[in-house]
């Protein structure tokens, strides 16, 4: 598997949300401090489209299904439902304090958002748009990852170093696991058998048995790792470390490191930065 640069793209702002649009084509990205959202031609390499919005838009996902994005403003405590084509505002959803972190289900009905300073998850159903639950978390959720069966949805809680662990089909904690210092985002992979959560103040990732929410691994990668996400593959996870501008790579069975690419300054990738079109990487 090769890690060479294609093209770099212009996306002012220090650009840290990312998502990749239900079939490949489009990557949206978050630009906090330049208030706007960028999307890329994941073909052509090129920005297509940029608009502002709002005054910290951050996390940022994708409906499984269908061109909508949805874009939590870390300031204005709102999810602003976008147009994926347009880039236009379709409605806003009220958010709790300083929304974080964004995910759907796979079945596309479901939108759940991190409260992080109201240390909460917020559920709702896309459908009506109407809030339907509230699940408590750790201290100051962040990222989140829900699997492929739609029952667990799991938190990295920056404040209380642990990974709150959330059975979506009966509303309760099913556990709490401790992990690193500040964990920042979560990944499933290897069949949703592994856990990989970002551990910001330690440089490493720690990896949980999703059966026992046992630690099975503390690896060591980039200097300030944030995002994080699995390869089409299933079998590799890659980090992006902020402060180190790379990009490490883990192999989800022997959950060692395989690669460490070079990325640009600030590397942070917060959210799904891998299209389906890296299946054919190698």
């Amino acid at each position: 598997m090769t890690g060479d640069s294609l093209n770099t793209l212009p996306v002012p702002g220090k650009p840290a949300g990312v998502a990749v649009n239900h079939d490949g084509s489009s990557v949206y990205v978050t630009s906090t401090e330049g208030v706007a959202l960028s999307r890329i031609d994941a073909h052509a390499l090129t920005v297509d489209a940029r608009t502002t919005l709002g005054s910290g838009p951050l996390a940022v996902a994708a409906h499984p299904e269908r061109d909508e994005v949805y874009v939590a403003d870390w300031y204005d405590d709102v999810i602003t439902i976008v147009d994926g084509a347009t880039l236009l505002p379709r409605a806003q959803l009220r958010a709790g304090r300083s929304p974080s972190g964004l995910a759907t289900n796979h079945a596309g009905t479901r939108l759940y958002v991190t409260n992080r300073d109201g240390h909460s998850v917020w559920a709702y159903d896309l459908a009506t748009r109407i809030r339907t639950a509230t699940y408590p978390t750790g201290e100051r959720p962040f990222g989140l990852t829900i699997d492929r069966a739609d029952r667990l949805l799991y938190t990295a809680n920056v404040a209380s170093n642990d990974v709150t662990v959330i059975d979506l089909r009966t509303g309760r904690t099913r556990a709490t696991v401790a992990v690193g210092e500040r964990p920042y985002a979560v990944a499933l992979a290897d069949g949703d058998s592994r856990l990989f959560v970002t551990n910001q103040y330690e440089d490493t990732v720690s990896v949980i048995d999703t059966s026992t929410f046992e630690t099975l691994a503390v690896i060591d990668v980039g200097e300030y790792p944030e995002g994080i996400a699995t390869h089409p593959d299933d079998q590799r996870v890659l980090v992006a470390n902020w402060f180190s501008n790379t990009v490490t790579v883990i192999d989800a069975g022997s959950l060692t490191v395989v690669a460490t690419w070079d990325a640009g300054d600030g590397a942070r990738a917060y959210g799904e930065f891998i299209t389906p079109l890296s299946a054919t990487t190698r």
